[in-house]
């Protein structure tokens, strides 16, 4: 039986490995140098500046999807931002990834937002058809960097 639960402090080296799959299978490069550290800092601080759940099958951390309190001027409310949601490829298509949506809602009702927001890459054809089944929809965006 597959657990959704917090993070726990045990259980961030494991997130960094999944971030890193999570990254090969965008095909971006990822580095692990100090991820660790900065995730505990974020996840740990009070006040919080992130959340993360993980999927637990027995002891191994097999799924994890993060989230960020933001402001929407336009709604003059709060929405999460699910940052991340990835479940290693040998656990996709059994509903974990509806569950770990549905925590993720009640989550943002426990912070009392509006919505969640989140994106995905556009050639992952598999990942919107599932957030489409879920009833979310779209927007055509571009997103943006800027290096500091």
């Amino acid at each position: 039986m597959v657990k959704i639960r917090e993070v726990e402090l045990k259980d961030l080296p494991m997130v960094v490995e999944l971030c890193e799959l999570h990254a090969a299978f965008e095909g971006v490069s990822y580095s692990k140098e100090g991820k660790q550290k900065r995730l505990e800092k974020a996840f740990f601080s009070v006040p919080r500046s992130a959340y993360c759940l993980v999927a637990e099958n027995d002891t191994n951390v097999i799924g994890y999807a993060t989230a960020t309190k933001e402001f929407s001027t336009w709604d003059a409310a709060y929405y999460l931002h699910m940052d991340c949601l990835y479940i290693k490829e040998s656990h996709r298509g059994g509903g974990l990834g509806g569950r770990f949506l549905n925590e993720i809602k009640d989550l943002a009702k426990k912070l009392e937002c509006t919505h969640v927001q989140w994106q995905t890459p556009s050639d992952n054809h598999k990942a919107i058809a599932f957030y489409h089944a879920q009833n979310a929809y779209s927007k055509d965006k571009k997103r943006f960097f800027l290096n500091i």
